[in-house]
């Protein structure tokens, strides 16, 4: 029998225990069929690691004087070494309205002000990856993919549940634990379908009952009542489009990756907890579970893993001396772990005969510079999703450059449609030349 070449991207293997992501073959393609002669193109994926406390800064940042490819890799960088043709290190770009010492997350992917509607105390907007999350994730079985860790250690995030903040700026949780994430990306549910499409049903008919009780209430309200309820309109039809999407995708059997993927050991912390976080994220990518991720990263936890007993937020206000050092081996840490991270995505193959990283950007930083400073926010793109010309040190001009012409430049540079983002002022031409 002929191989039915019109399946979707929903293709896989069965086997008597489990169901293995196929590659994507040029046979299958993700809409349509795609001859030797016009192969498919992959589709475009972005990644956000957010470290929370800042870096060492005269041990991270490279020298302001030397920019372009004409710079040296620091000792917070040099693991990275082999892969330095592929990143991209920028310099001068802050949040203009990032007033808070210790929220190296919060406004990092949004670059809202906080005081932005009056009698509020706290405001947030729509984070980066949202935005790319209401493209890229229209064909996917999750919009995005949000990680971080457990416990309210003072990593140096601030408020939150995740990197990510809906359209309205509330925050969006994240799935804390390796076993979580595992679970949640790759175990099928063993509830019978017919009780899980009632589930369902019963989850709708609950909201329909909400909404007719909240459009009841809307005649005689005051302005800032009236823009309360639409905030709150805005966010049942965001439960609506979740509730939608988990139907589409009810009776789809999740997929495997092609490399066995272990359940993850409970009680992971710091480093390995780490490691297990990425290879879940690239699994992910590799079944196409998801193309937008964010991960708030643990620091705590993970300098106790590295044998230090400082805490995060006494390492953050180093000087000369133990805490100094613990933060040189910190960042250390962390750019070889995202130097593993790189060549694993550099292995993985496309249909087109690319590889996961050349469709892929990254980008590793936070909002907080060093001991609490809050200018030039340490940043560090790799990838070749959004068609940046890497191998180079990019210094803004302007030192107070806005972080969101970033967030910008890479939506457009991944496809996606947006005149501005947060602050931004317009997209960083250096990045594409």
């Amino acid at each position: 029998m002929k191989p039915d070449l019109t399946s979707n991207r929903r293709t896989f293997l069965r086997s008597s225990s489990a169901l293995i992501g196929l590659p994507f073959l040029e046979s299958f393609g993700f809409r349509r069929f795609a001859s030797a002669a016009t192969p498919i193109t992959p589709p475009k994926r972005l990644a956000f690691l957010g470290m929370g406390f800042g870096v060492t800064r005269d041990s991270w940042f490279p020298d302001l004087k030397t920019t372009g490819t004409d710079y040296e890799l620091t000792p917070g960088l040099s693991p990275l070494a082999r892969h330095k043709d592929d990143i991209t290190v920028i310099q001068n770009l802050s949040n203009q309205f990032n007033n808070e010492a210790h929220w190296g997350s919060t406004f990092w992917l949004t670059g809202a002000n906080r005081y932005a509607e009056p009698g509020q105390s706290f405001h947030n907007s729509i984070s980066v990856d949202q935005v790319a999350a209401e493209t890229l994730g229209k064909e996917t079985r999750f919009s995005s993919i949000q990680l971080g860790y457990r416990g309210g250690d003072n990593s140096g995030h601030g408020p939150g549940l995740s990197l990510s903040w809906n359209r309205q700026g509330k925050p969006v949780a994240a799935l804390n634990t390796p076993v979580a994430a595992f679970h949640r990306l790759f175990s099928d549910d063993s509830t019978p379908l017919a009780e899980r499409q009632a589930a369902l049903l019963q989850q709708r008919s609950v909201l329909d009952t909400v909404l007719e009780d909240a459009k009841s209430t809307q005649k005689g309200l005051s302005k800032t009542d009236t823009d309360k309820l639409d905030e709150y309109f805005q966010s049942i039809r965001e439960i609506e489009t979740r509730l939608s999407k988990e139907e589409e995708w009810l009776d789809v059997p999740k997929l495997k990756p092609s490399q066995p993927l272990k359940e993850p050991g409970e009680g992971l912390e710091g480093v390995e907890e780490m490691k297990v976080m990425y290879d879940l994220i690239l699994a992910a990518m590799e079944v196409d579970a998801s193309r937008v991720f964010s991960y708030r990263q643990p620091l705590d936890t993970m300098i106790r893993s590295m044998g230090s007993t400082i805490t995060a937020h006494n390492m953050s206000h180093y000087s000369d001396g133990p805490r100094k050092d613990v933060s040189e081996q910190r960042d250390a840490k962390q750019s070889e772990l995202f130097a593993h991270f790189i060549d694993r995505m550099k292995g993985i193959q496309e249909a087109d005969g690319s590889s996961l990283f050349d469709n892929t950007t990254l980008t590793l930083g936070t909002n907080i510079n060093s001991i609490h400073y809050l200018n030039n926010c340490p940043t560090l793109v790799t990838g070749g999703g959004s068609g940046i010309k890497h191998g180079r040190h990019l210094v803004m001009k302007d030192p107070k450059s806005p972080l969101c012409n970033l967030w910008l430049s890479l939506l457009n540079g991944s496809g996606i449609e947006a005149e501005s983002h947060g602050d931004s002022t317009g997209i960083i031409e250096e990045l594409f030349v």
